[in-house]
């Protein structure tokens, strides 16, 4: 019995990230449909800030109360621009990706961020190549054949591959919408999406200060998500003229508003933080392209969604390009564990977060993931203090 609980307790971590990349899938999904059905993206996520904000908020006050740090202008700064480079900004520019393109080819762009932020933080200097070493080249490889995957997803099609369909009442909002689009939709779409990537890409150099002068992530979660409330509020009222957008009732919409602020945003938080705490951020990364399965699934079976053998092998090739880079990621933290013998390897996996999936992969979601990846600074500092007093002793 004792043996059945332990690999019970063993599959927890693998049962809740299955869970929350279906949570993501379904948000993708419901962003889409309410897009058919006439709602402002911009409008939903001004609201699903909102309900994040609303659903973290008792978090924090309680989890973090005897251990939450003084509140500077710096953090305030800081929360401010990562709300605004990992919430409000890659949301809209991802909704909007979702409205030209497909739920399918907007998800599979999103495996491009850990290549992205490779490439960002040898930019500012964060990070080395080292192309001596095996570690080095494989994140160098996974980038470019990333890069190569997104553009054969945006510039070749192939041929059509027949998908099975359940005939339901929205279907119809979506062959109108698709009728309205406009011609150059195939450009901007990707366009849309990959700056997206580049926005939660950049975002992680400023929550990964703020975790360093705010080590409380549910407080810093919900902070910045008050944040984020604030920015896709004044950026949804300067772009939506019709107030009636912001009425919701008993349907869709109300519905859409809710999973994604308490499910996509505030559940997924806690169910993310156990995950990284008992096996690592690597462990969280590698669940990313189940998000991509998922949706590709529902797409077709909800949205009539048209597959195509460009968007299979471009989706495909990106997700190489994501192992590849988490790969030779895994590899930089072993060989760095054998240099340094006195911190194990588990604390290098939280000290040095690995690019989700946030989020994040991300997912099309408020990324979360990306300053929770690092166990605090004080906590840390106080390990290596013990360690040290062992050694002495």
């Amino acid at each position: 019995m004792g043996k059945i609980c332990d690999k019970v307790h063993g599959l927890k971590p693998i049962i809740m990230m299955v869970f929350i990349q279906i949570g993501y899938a379904g948000m993708t999904l419901l962003y889409k449909l309410a897009s058919n059905d006439g709602m402002s993206l911009r409008i939903l996520i001004a609201y699903r800030f909102l309900f994040a904000a609303a659903t973290v908020l008792p978090l924090a006050l309680y989890f973090d109360r005897k251990s939450r740090p003084k509140m500077t202008w710096m953090v305030m700064l800081l929360a401010f621009l990562s709300a605004l480079f990992g919430g409000s900004m890659p949301q809209n520019l991802f909704a909007a990706s979702l409205v030209l393109t497909s739920t399918t080819f907007a998800t599979a762009t999103l495996n491009l961020i850990p290549g992205i932020t490779f490439i960002i933080a040898i930019f500012f200097r964060l990070e080395k190549l080292n192309l001596k070493t095996r570690g080095g080249q494989a994140k160098m490889l996974g980038t470019l054949i990333g890069i190569g995957g997104a553009m054969l997803l945006t510039f070749y099609k192939g041929l059509e591959i027949k998908t099975w369909s359940i005939k339901l009442d929205f279907k119809e909002h979506m062959s109108a919408s698709q009728q309205n689009q406009k011609p150059y939709a195939h450009i901007l779409g990707p366009i849309l999406a990959i700056c997206s990537c580049f926005s939660s890409a950049l975002s992680l150099i400023f929550q990964a200060k703020m975790s360093e002068l705010y080590p409380c992530h549910f407080s810093s979660t919900a902070l910045m998500s008050i944040m984020g409330a604030l920015q896709a509020g004044v950026y949804a009222i300067s772009t939506e003229r019709d107030w009636t957008q912001w009425k919701l009732g008993w349907n869709l919409r109300l519905f859409a508003v809710l999973y994604a602020g308490v499910v996509a945003s505030g559940l997924a938080i806690i169910f993310l933080m156990f995950c990284v705490r008992m096996r690592g951020p690597l462990f969280v990364s590698i669940f990313s392209p189940l998000m991509l399965v998922c949706v590709a699934i529902a797409g077709s079976l909800f949205l009539n969604e048209k597959l195509h053998l460009g968007s299979v092998l471009g989706g495909a090739i990106i997700i190489c390009g994501l192992y590849m880079v988490l790969w030779g990621k895994k590899q930089e933290i072993t060989r760095t564990s054998k240099l340094t013998p006195s911190i194990n390897c588990e604390e290098y996996d939280q000290e040095e977060p690995i690019v989700p999936s946030n989020v994040s992969g991300i997912a099309p979601n408020f990324h979360p993931m990306n300053e929770m990846e690092q166990l605090p600074s004080q906590q840390v500092q106080k390990d290596k203090e013990s360690i040290d007093l062992d050694s002495k002793v």
